[in-house]
């Protein structure tokens, strides 16, 4: 499908994903982007969620909307994770599916897969044991990617899946129950050298290892995705659950994570691991040889990326204080 005069729905346009997608679409010409506030359109509500995609002839939807959170907010509010996300899912693939609408992009999650994995691929979903930690928010998305896969498979749609490893980048959250381990780390390193402070307290072992990808190579990765030929698209996900794994290709310790950002903003103390705190999945490392295959691949080195984060979010955390 060309992009050119097409509507485009981006659901979630505030959030990370959202904006970073919609930064890069923004670059092209000719396209139609349409986004809703929550104010404006509630995604729990399918009434309105039909009624916006019908009054709207959308062509496209890349769904980024979601409850998220770090593992605090995960494991602690876990039926409104559960609740809301899946909601959110099926109401506008159902709709998209009423209204005609062809093509959607649905954003999932590495938290999908089993626990105890060291090499996630495709075919490991639903093969194991979810993450207690974050069983909810694991479940409603799965809910969505089979959604999509089995409208796809049972009628003439064309609704595909990623599922990226953890990100990082602009506009996340900073907050402590619904921060990811990333901005949690900033903030907690920024304001530790700001008030001189002796020590950093980093919740669990230090031990885990994540895989982490810049959101705008996701973003990247979300349009390549959608622009692929529908025929190479099925024939590389028709046997391992019509969606593809997005990651960066290497995972690194919390540990490791925590010294890269303690550098980055030149903090002097010390870090303390507090065990008590839950570690989550130990492992989480994707297997993305699916799409590199088919030509994409991240462009954005983590190491450099993320001293360069924490450096430019350090310095707006430390501004926003003086306001």
């Amino acid at each position: 499908m060309k992009l050119k005069n097409k509507n485009i729905f981006i659901a979630g346009h505030r959030g990370m994903v959202g904006k970073a997608i919609y930064k890069n679409l923004k670059k092209k010409n000719n396209l139609n982007l349409i986004t809703r506030t929550r104010t404006k359109l509630d995604l729990l509500n399918f009434n309105q969620v039909n009624s916006f995609l019908k009054k709207n002839k959308i062509d496209q939807i890349y769904i980024a909307a979601a409850r998220a959170g770090g593992i605090i907010a995960n494991s602690k509010f876990q039926s409104k994770f559960l609740y809301e996300n899946s909601m959110i899912a099926l109401n506008i693939i159902h709709a998209a599916f009423l209204n005609n609408i062809k093509k959607i992009l649905y954003l999932g999650s590495s938290c999908i897969y089993p626990r105890n994995r060291t090499n996630l691929e495709e075919k490991d979903l639903l093969n194991g044991e979810l993450e207690p930690t974050n069983e909810g928010y694991a479940i409603a998305k799965i809910l969505g990617l089979k959604l999509c896969e089995k409208y796809s498979l049972e009628n003439n749609c064309d609704f595909r899946a990623i599922m990226p490893c953890n990100l990082f980048g602009p506009n996340d959250k900073f907050d402590e129950t619904n921060s990811h381990v990333i901005p949690a780390l900033v903030k907690k390193f920024a304001n530790a050298k700001n008030k001189n402070l002796k020590s950093v307290e980093v919740f669990g072992s230090g031990r885990p290892k994540r895989e982490f990808l810049h959101v705008d190579d996701l973003a990247e990765a979300a349009i390549f995705v959608m622009k692929l030929n529908k025929k190479k698209y099925v024939n590389v996900t028709k046997n391992s659950n019509y969606f593809l794994n997005v990651g960066y290709g290497r995972d690194f310790s919390i540990k490791e994570i925590s010294q890269i950002i303690k550098l980055a903003v030149k903090y002097k103390g010390k870090i303390l691991y507090n065990k008590k705190y839950p570690d989550g999945n130990p492992k989480k490392l994707m297997n993305s040889k699916k799409i590199i295959k088919l030509g994409w691949r991240p462009k954005l080195e983590f190491k450099s990326t993320l001293t360069q984060y924490a450096r430019q979010t350090a310095r707006v955390l430390q501004d926003q204080k003086r306001l």
